[in-house]
């Protein structure tokens, strides 16, 4: 019953997919007639945001560019533009540029993102290409190890029916990937103005966020997490934004901060 579950999982998200990808009108279009974001989440506030403004956003860690990806449906729905950036290339290749490949305004970049241009170790679940392992992606070995010891991984292998391996050689992988500043990207594509810096780096958002020039291009909103923070770091983070002008507030696992230019579309 699990293994038939999951096959009926596994077309849906595939037709989900295809549709988004050849950019069908008519999924474009329940987006526009039925979609209404849940009162309380993120959601409100990139509706309101999409709706009053030509959006350009700068994502970092899009992953396959839909699955718990809140951004997905304004950008198709409302023809956003702007850089999504994706380290893993098997994400990348079989999904994230293929399903942007038609919104001629969105580039996709195998990359992630650093302080300087170069190469950075990113580690990942070594057994699995699904959803749930690439989403755990982290430059932080540590942090992944962690879910290894607790039994977390194990469980998610189980409930998708797939083989944990014993051996701790053959549970993580580790590869060299690209990174580039944002300066140096912003530089590269002529970006004169960020509507949003969205942000999913499995607690490296801080870091992402110390990275922007904020004399640069200053996004007019930022989402990412700081839930995983210290009361220390949380303290640096929120002096940060305060310095640089920004209002900033938690919606669920998720920390909203704007510039005043966007008061009146933030609840």
């Amino acid at each position: 019953m699990k293994q038939l579950k999951e096959f009926f999982k596994l077309l849906y998200k595939r037709l989900v997919f295809w549709l988004s990808a050849s950019n069908n009108p008519v999924f474009i279009l329940g987006y526009k007639w039925f979609y209404h974001p849940k009162t309380g989440t993120i959601s409100v506030f990139l509706d309101r945001l999409s709706k009053s403004r030509k959006v350009f956003v700068f994502q970092v860690g899009a992953n396959d560019g839909i699955t718990h990806d809140p951004i997905h449906k304004f950008v198709k729905r409302d023809q956003w533009s702007g850089i999504l950036l994706e380290p893993q290339k098997y994400v990348f290749e079989k999904f994230l540029k293929p399903i942007y490949a038609r919104n001629k305004g969105v580039i996709p970049v195998n990359a992630a993102i650093g302080y300087e241009d170069g190469e950075a170790t990113l580690y990942r679940i070594a057994f699995s290409n699904k959803r749930w392992a690439t989403g755990l992606a982290s430059f932080d070995k540590s942090s992944l190890q962690a879910l290894f010891d607790d039994g977390t991984i194990l469980k998610r292998t189980i409930k998708t029916g797939e083989t944990f391996p014993k051996e701790a050689s053959n549970q993580i992988a580790q590869d060299q990937i690209k990174t580039y500043s944002p300066s140096s990207l912003i530089n590269q594509y002529q970006v004169t103005k960020i509507d949003l810096l969205m942000i999913d780096a499995e607690g490296f958002d801080f870091e992402v966020i110390k990275m922007f020039d904020m004399n640069l291009v200053k996004p007019a909103s930022i989402i990412f997490e700081r839930t995983h923070l210290s009361a220390e770091e949380r303290k640096e983070c929120d002096d940060l934004l305060t310095r640089h002008g920004y209002q900033f507030k938690d919606i669920n696992a998720n920390t909203l901060a704007w510039q005043p230019e966007l008061n009146a579309i933030v609840e």
